[in-house]
């Protein structure tokens, strides 16, 4: 099994954030016991606010626990026609599209994605399988 691991399950686990730490770790220590977890640019990116260095960041992200991958242009082209879809319902413009990027990169490669924000991956990408603390 292959997880995408979403940005927010990553920064619970580096900022011991009070309410989901422990879903986040179990979480994705269970992702790393059963499969390959990934990251991709954009996940990286995200992370990254938190670190002055890359050195910082590649040793908190080490690639031996976190596999590197870029993002498909089918996951992108993807990514693009899920942002239209949410504009067309009424989306803000200034509202990231990073999280079409990830939940695309999922679909497109098969994965499963760890996140603790279902909604939005429900709601543009139905078939993606997710893993979230309500599942």
């Amino acid at each position: 099994m292959t997880v995408l691991v979403d940005s927010n399950v990553i920064l619970d686990v580096l900022t011991a954030n009070s309410r989901w730490t422990d879903w986040s770790s179990n979480a994705l220590a269970e992702a790393s016991d059963h499969g390959r977890v990934v990251i991709n640019q954009v996940i990286f990116a995200e992370v990254s606010a938190r670190y002055d260095t890359i050195e910082e960041l590649d040793a908190a992200l080490s690639p031996s626990q976190f596999v590197r991958e870029q993002i498909p242009f089918e996951a992108a082209f993807l990514a693009g026609k899920a942002f239209l879809l949410y504009r067309s319902r009424g989306g803000q413009r200034r509202s990231p599209i990073a999280d079409f990027y990830i939940g695309a990169h999922a679909s497109i490669a098969g994965y499963r994605l760890l996140t603790r924000d279902a909604t939005r991956y429900r709601s543009y990408f139905p078939r993606l399988p997710l893993i979230t603390p309500d599942a």
